[in-house]
């Protein structure tokens, strides 16, 4: 997903929101090729996905910091736009490769998330 630079508030919001929906819209791609059930919903900025096994995927938004953070069973990532992508801030990981991965552990099965 390419994107202008986020300093501006407006801005940061604008592709935060671009991504959720491409989140949600991935999951749910995702889920027409399989038998696995995941709800999503987002609300206020916030992503959560719920999974059979009563886990959940949080990913929100952190304007202040202009950042994405998101919440799994294997622990908490912040993401920061940088280079064009969104990056974790300790690993350099892309958001879409550990969404992929997480999503993927939660739901018992592999679901490719695509940006």
């Amino acid at each position: 997903m390419n994107m202008p630079s986020l300093q501006d508030e407006s801005a940061f919001h604008t592709a935060v929101d671009a991504v959720l929906a491409a989140i949600e819209t991935s999951v749910e791609a995702a889920m027409a090729d399989s038998d696995i059930d995941v709800d999503s919903q987002i609300s206020g900025g916030i992503l959560a996905l719920s999974f059979e096994n009563q886990s959940k995927v949080i990913v929100n938004r952190q304007a202040f910091n202009r950042e994405i953070w998101v919440a799994a069973k294997s622990g908490g990532f912040h993401f920061r736009f940088i280079d064009g992508a969104w990056q974790d801030t300790r690993s350099g990981e892309p958001l879409a490769a550990l969404l992929t991965r997480v999503v993927s552990e939660q739901a018992a099965c592999v679901m490719s998330i695509t940006l």
